[in-house]
């Protein structure tokens, strides 16, 4: 697809609001916020979010039709709407697949579409191996498959090559000495008693690292966002956890060593190809551990789900699942 002045991208559908939402209790004393709207005798399709930490928001609905679809957003542990907020504790990756699991009973489905991108791509894949049985087909954006190599590129020597100047603001924020680790020593400043009055200054910065990246065109929205308070505190606190723990995965290539258990699961992948944040690398390695899955490297988009010709392609998905 060519992004120029004869291209017609698919827009969103128009705004709906959810006939029900809820916080259901799960373990650890988490209490996770879940909505749904669209369709309620349709086709079951949950909103995987980004971060961790992300949480999710209104127009992420749109990406469904509402007549064809149930359309299931949650916010996952510690973030959005969910409580406690920006609560590390009982917070992994495996809890995370537990409360979808426990949404899926909830909800009275048997088997659902997932929909995630970003790390939503990466908890909607472990989801999907921990439970094949119970999903009908994944539509993938902006692959991150949870490798050091990817935390890597996105913390240390890759993105910054690409954006110099958000990267100077956000290493100069620790010691020099500090700097070839930043996840490690951003980590510390979130999570450590000791930097408290500090702690949303680096939440702050952390997230705005990320809202400087995200989009191929400079997106002055999106960085305000990132420094928002309420939003930075989670998104940061959570992904810095996460990430310092390696997403508690029992080894680097664990999602493509298992990618055999998505066998008979259709498969869209919709990958930006300049995306700086998830390099189009992870998406064309998990397409080809998974040769059934139909791969989109859209041309001229970077990460956001939001970017014209992305957005386009995910509605497609969508529509022909």
């Amino acid at each position: 697809m060519r992004a120029d002045s004869t291209t017609t991208f698919r827009s969103l559908y128009p705004s709906i609001e959810p006939y029900k939402s809820e916080k259901l209790p799960v373990s650890g004393g988490h209490e996770i916020y879940v909505e749904q709207s669209g369709n309620p005798a349709g086709v079951p399709i949950v909103f995987v979010h980004g971060g961790p930490g992300g949480g999710t928001s209104p127009i992420q609905r749109r990406f469904f039709n509402p007549a064809k679809y149930r359309i299931i957003l949650f916010d996952q542990r510690g973030c959005g709407r969910s409580r406690p907020h920006a609560s590390l504790d009982d917070n992994t990756s495996w809890d995370l697949v537990a409360d979808m699991e426990a949404i899926r009973t909830h909800l009275g489905i048997q088997q659902w579409l997932l929909f995630g991108g970003s790390w939503g791509s990466t908890l909607s894949l472990l989801y999907a191996q921990a439970h094949p049985q119970h999903v009908k087909g994944l539509i993938l954006r902006g692959i991150f498959l949870s490798r050091q190599r990817e935390l890597d590129w996105f913390y240390q020597d890759g993105t910054r090559s690409i954006f110099p100047e958000a990267w100077a603001r956000f290493a100069d924020m620790v010691p020099e000495e500090e700097q070839s680790d930043l996840i490690t020593a951003y980590h510390k400043r979130l999570t450590d008693p000791q930097f408290d009055d500090e702690r949303l200054a680096f939440a702050k910065e952390w997230s705005l690292w990320e809202g400087s990246t995200v989009t191929l065109v400079p997106d002055d929205e999106q960085r305000a966002h990132s420094v928002d308070p309420v939003f930075a505190l989670a998104f940061a606190r959570i992904e810095a956890h996460y990430f310092k723990n390696k997403c508690w995965l029992r080894s680097d290539a664990q999602i493509l060593e298992d990618a055999h258990k998505l066998r008979g699961i259709p498969v869209t992948i919709v990958q930006g190809r300049y995306d700086a944040i998830c390099p189009p690398t992870s998406a064309w390695e998990l397409a080809q551990a998974i040769p059934w899955a139909t791969l989109k490297m859209v041309p001229v988009a970077g990460h956001s789900a939001f970017e014209p010709a992305i957005q386009h392609e995910l509605i497609c998905a969508t529509d022909a699942a």
